[in-house]
């Protein structure tokens, strides 16, 4: 997760720079992690999908258990490229990225809902496949399935809103998609609060905003146990274009979160029932 928040400390969220200059240069990157098996070796394969003016646009990234890159595709605009195949060598076996994008229908943000498939194929072993189209990419690819399937470990996302700021997750595997909603009022307000929902069920409300604009709380969803880290110090004391963060952190114990760098929770989030983490940069719209 190299360009995900920089550290939880005891001080709260710091939040990397990466993703201001992204917003600010008119992109909308949803990027997600899954946790893979390459002929036995614990890998990361980082998916990018970004929507600007010039048109959609999907980055494949694959890193070893050393946080080491293996390799790192870029694929836009997509009115040239909504359909293909790269192959590239790493430490000598044969990596494929198979991709089409033709047919797939959107949202409102970059990530195709369905009628795709991109897969990621490590000496000829389906290492990862996402979208609905799975005969298609399996008879395109003419992979052999893998041992195991990937899991999705880590989701980082960019929302924007007045007040109300809403988001989907899905916290568990096999588990179903919930609705998140993160309202906070911060014009001309003298005591703000901050207060989180799941489904339209309130799970979370912090008062007195101005004293408590960063920190964590854990709350239940499907009756697993979600902490909630926070940081709106940027909407209270920042500049005008100035985002607050969310982490949704599952399974994982808070301590383990202190200190917190980029590379170590890259390296820890590998490991088996640390579960997902959701990471949301709210930016007010004016």
């Amino acid at each position: 997760m190299r360009d995900f928040p920089s550290c939880f400390g005891e001080s709260g969220v710091q939040v990397a720079d990466s993703s201001s200059s992204a917003s600010r240069n008119g992109q909308n990157p949803v990027t997600c992690l899954y946790q893979a098996q390459l002929s036995g070796r614990a890998c990361v394969i980082t998916i990018t999908w970004s929507k600007n003016l010039m048109g959609q646009g999907l980055t494949v990234g694959i890193d070893d258990s050393a946080n080491q890159c293996l390799c790192k595709v870029d694929i836009k605009p997509w009115f040239t490229k909504r359909k293909g195949s790269k192959c590239l060598e790493a430490d000598n076996s044969k990596i494929d990225i198979f991709w089409d994008l033709s047919g797939a229908k959107f949202g409102s943000g970059p990530e195709p809902l369905e009628c795709f498939y991109v897969a990621v194929i490590f000496d000829f072993e389906m290492a990862l496949l996402l979208g609905d189209l799975t005969k298609e990419a399996y008879r395109k690819t003419s992979a052999s399935p893998p041992p195991s399937d990937a899991v999705f470990i880590a989701k980082r996302e960019h929302i924007y809103g007045k007040k109300i700021y809403f988001a989907k997750a899905q916290f568990c595997d096999n588990g179903q998609y919930h609705d998140i909603a993160i309202e906070c009022d911060t014009v001309g307000l003298n005591d703000p609060c901050l207060e989180i929902r799941i489904d339209k069920k309130r799970v979370m409300q912090v008062k007195r905003l101005a004293w408590k604009f960063r920190g964590n709380q854990t709350i239940l969803v499907e009756g697993l146990p979600v902490e909630v880290f926070w940081d709106v110090h940027n909407w209270l004391f920042g500049s005008p274009a100035g985002n607050a963060v969310f982490m949704f952190q599952t399974s994982q114990p808070a301590e383990k979160l202190l200190p917190w760098s980029s590379s170590q929770t890259f390296r820890e989030s590998q490991s088996p029932g640390l579960g997902f983490s959701l990471i949301l940069y709210a930016w007010k719209n004016e």
